[in-house]
């Protein structure tokens, strides 16, 4: 069996669900599908899940979403009136949705509507049976999948039946809608993928693979035949964003392969990602820019025990989450996303640390990237060195190195407006 999981731009119109349905009934062996919320049509389109968070943030004002949500309804009436399906009953749902929003359902409710409307009118365009992914899928506080999931599942799904699961959402122990981090429906398939024992989870996308650069930078970049998982996990961290890296953790134990590839152009061969690659080295390269960072120093930091977490803790109260840390003797480097936290917010953690730890320097300034060099057997390799030497040759200054923690990546600390440029030098000099 093989489950396939289309992405947003996948089935964004009712053309594209079209092509989502002649893939499907190319291999009778593709018998699950998981499916996104419609995403952009066009580079002036916005995404259906972008809109239901407005709807929310405005709830959240004390507004209605009436407008916003009209712009919602109109897409998926005309979605499924090209697809000759009744949009009658879709137009009731579409108006109940609507009613909840305001009344308060919340963010994730809000935003999970999506896919829940999207995989409505694809299973009933295919004639698949639809199962809510809220009465299958439990996500745990910590947005891990519960292993309730595969009870349910397993009690759900019947062998030789073909069924439509919604992506991205789940509920909690206590029956309330949750959705994982945005890009989630990979998880949603490989949780299917596992539950089943798939042969092969199927991520279908509007590009032909995973790339080993971006292609917006480098224009020559090449697809990658095959990744490691570790490799894929990697790349997604340093901002290669064709799939989740969460997504790897439900199927990592049963070695369930994944291969990558392109709605619009079914017969390219795409990415396969296996639980261990034969291709040692170099990979590829990605930058993940929008980074702030946090510096701070204290004599004799680390004497007090527990300090470490204290100080974590603390940076959890004001809404951020280190993405990357770095440790000296008397000192912590913090990078974290810039959106987490506002100047004034960042300005009023400072004075709270440097009070309760009384501590010797703190400060945060933005405009970083992280660069990451990927491939199995980093350590035994010299793309570390080529990578170095690349950067330096192109006046592209690093504020950090961090080689040896990992054996499958090497990271650079760069500013971010040189991230485009390091990547190309990066690429150009490895591949």
């Amino acid at each position: 069996m093989i489950v396939s999981k289309f992405g947003g731009s996948s089935v964004s119109d009712a053309d594209q669900i079209r092509k989502v349905k002649a893939i499907l009934e190319s291999d009778e062996r593709r018998m699950i599908a998981i499916v996104s919320a419609p995403g952009k049509r066009n580079s002036e389109d916005q995404k259906i899940t972008d809109l239901l968070y407005k709807c929310n943030s405005l709830v959240q004002k004390g507004l209605t979403c009436r407008p916003v949500f009209n712009e919602i309804s109109k897409r998926f009436v005309q979605i499924a009136q090209k697809l000759k399906i009744d949009d009658v009953k879709l137009s009731e749902r579409l108006d109940d949705i609507r009613c909840n929003i305001d009344a308060g359902r919340g963010a994730d409710y809000t935003a999970s509507r999506g896919e829940y409307l999207s995989a409505l009118i694809i299973s009933e365009f295919l004639g698949w049976e639809f199962i809510d992914a809220e009465s299958v899928i439990v996500i745990n506080s910590d947005s891990t999948v519960n292993d309730e999931t595969y009870k349910r599942l397993a009690a759900k799904l019947e062998k030789g039946k073909r069924y439509v699961i919604p992506g991205f959402y789940g509920e909690t122990e206590q029956g309330v809608v949750k959705t994982f981090t945005r890009g989630g429906s990979d998880i949603t398939g490989s949780i299917v993928a596992r539950a089943v024992n798939a042969e092969l989870y199927e991520n279908w996308t509007d590009v032909s693979g995973i790339y080993r650069a971006d292609p917006r930078i480098v224009k020559e970049a090449e697809v990658i035949p095959e990744l490691s998982y570790k490799e894929v996990r990697e790349l997604s961290d340093v901002g290669a964003t064709v799939f989740h890296e969460e997504a790897i953790a439900p199927i990592y134990s049963s070695g369930i392969p994944i291969v990558v590839k392109n709605t619009n152009r079914p017969e390219d061969p795409g990415t396969r990602i296996v639980p261990e690659s034969n291709d040692f080295g170099a990979t590829g390269v990605s930058a993940r820019g929008g980074l702030s960072r946090i510096r701070l120093r204290k004599l004799m930091l680390f004497k007090k025990y527990g300090v470490r977490h204290a100080l974590l803790t603390m940076l959890h109260v004001f809404g951020i989450r280190p993405c990357y840390s770095l440790f000296g003797i008397d000192s912590i480097v913090w990078f974290f996303d810039s959106k987490m936290a506002s100047d004034s917010v960042c300005q009023a953690m400072c004075e709270r640390l440097r009070k309760e730890f009384g501590l010797d320097s703190i400060e945060v300034d933005h405009g970083y990237s992280i660069l990451g060099v990927v491939g199995d057997g980093m350590n035994d390799s010299d793309a570390y060195l080529k990578a170095t030497e690349a950067l330096k040759e192109n006046s592209i200054k690093t504020v950090f190195v961090n080689y040896g923690s990992s054996d499958t990546s090497v990271l650079f600390g760069i500013k971010e407006e040189q991230s485009a440029e390091a990547v190309k030098a990066v690429y150009d000099s490895l591949f």
